[in-house]
């Protein structure tokens, strides 16, 4: 079977992890979805992921962060650009989300970065998920 969006892949499998409360959750692995991984680690929603080899594929293991009453940090994951429907910004144009409590993943040409360390670094890009 094959895929035709595995960034919405990812964030269904998240967003599923986290409404049963599991500890971690086993993604395919990708060059792009490692680096969506990393901006969730800087940014605290997350607490850690690794990639691992099994049989023919790549994994990666994303351990979900919770707080002490079993409350996750990651309570909402949204796809922006999507294959039939790309969506680009200028350093100008860079979406806040909720006000500041979430983040915008945005591809630039300089990697996949949050979106404040997007707007400081002066770049724009494609608007991968909004996070919070």
């Amino acid at each position: 079977m094959t895929m035709t969006d595995p960034i919405a892949d990812m964030l269904t499998r998240l967003r599923n992890a986290v409404m049963v409360k599991h500890d971690y959750v086993t993604i395919p692995s990708s060059k792009v979805k490692l680096a969506i991984a990393k901006v969730l680690k800087e940014e605290g929603f997350i607490r850690d992921y690794e990639s691992f080899e099994e049989g023919p594929g790549r994994f990666m293991k994303v351990q979900l962060n919770y707080t002490e009453n079993k409350e996750s940090l990651l309570t909402g994951l949204k796809r922006v650009s999507r294959p039939g429907l790309r969506v680009y910004v200028q350093k100008r144009e860079i979406p806040r989300v909720f006000n500041g409590l979430g983040i915008a993943i945005l591809s630039t040409p300089k990697g996949i970065m949050a979106g404040q360390q997007a707007w400081r670094a002066h770049m724009g890009g494609e608007v991968l998920c909004y996070v919070w």
